[in-house]
């Protein structure tokens, strides 16, 4: 994926020190991790857990790497496993498109597990998110005219995800030409999945184009809402948090590479 989106605390966090910024990486994976102090270890425990639990599989069927179509998975996978393939089927695309996302959102259903009030994960871009507070989430879109935009997103008493691909951004697959191609959903996973899927669909920046890309995608289950920038153009379908002024920082932005 992915255009990269940055999370920003609320200014209520910062003034109270309650949460902290830590950026953390493992080899091609490199996040930012926004919680209490407390939680960062079990954050970098479940994404390292989760990478292995990955290339565990990756070294048993290396076509779950490569594949770029959906992938039935042998009865004994591990449960994450079986959760990537799941995600990616109805957005068509392969098992890795949600990589980023469920190892986000490992990491953040983790800290809650733990008791974690505030647990903010971005992976490159894939942001898995629990708040009881709100935050910005910054969306950069390369050198699109969309500059210094973003998301107010509010608490809502369960894990959600605000996922970005890029056609222009970023080193990852895509085959469409957008600045940022972004999905909304409670399930990381789908989220990460279907932003690959409507990166690939936009194809053009032209009007139609941009309106069936977002209805195919929309009409996922369990898909909340999608934005797409392309240029100059903005387009959006369905529920997303509200849209607001958030400057994004470069220094503030998380790189990745989906290699393993």
């Amino acid at each position: 994926m992915r255009p990269l989106p940055r999370c920003v605390p609320s200014e209520r966090d910062e003034a109270a020190d309650m949460v902290i910024r830590t950026h953390f990486e493992i080899d091609e994976t490199a996040v930012t991790i926004v919680s209490e102090p407390e939680f960062v270890e079990t954050a970098r425990d479940a994404i390292f857990d989760t990478r292995e639990e990955i290339k565990r599989f990756i070294r048993t069927d290396p076509v779950f790497l490569h594949t770029l179509e959906p992938y039935d998975p042998p009865d004994d996978a591990h449960p994450i496993i079986k959760r990537m393939c799941d995600a990616s089927r109805p957005a068509g695309v392969g098992p890795m498109a949600t990589v980023a996302g469920v190892i986000a959102e490992e990491a953040v259903r983790a800290m809650v597990g733990r008791g974690a009030r505030q647990a903010v994960v971005d992976n490159g871009g894939d942001i898995a998110l629990y708040l009881t507070e709100p935050v910005n989430v910054g969306l950069y879109a390369g050198e699109s005219d969309a500059r210094d935009l973003g998301f107010r997103c509010e608490p809502r008493g369960s894990i959600f995800g605000i996922c970005t691909s890029s056609g222009t951004v970023g080193p990852s697959i895509s085959f469409g030409i957008s600045d940022a191609a972004t999905v909304v959903s409670e399930d990381v996973a789908l989220a990460d999945a279907c932003a690959t899927y409507l990166g690939n669909l936009v194809t053009s920046g032209e009007d139609d184009v941009l309106t069936g890309a977002l209805e195919r995608v929309c009409a996922i289950t369990g898909v909340e809402g999608a934005i797409v920038i392309v240029g100059n153009k903005i387009a959006f379908k369905g529920s997303i948090p509200e849209l607001v002024r958030s400057e994004v920082r470069m220094k503030d932005i998380t790189k990745r590479d989906l290699s393993f």
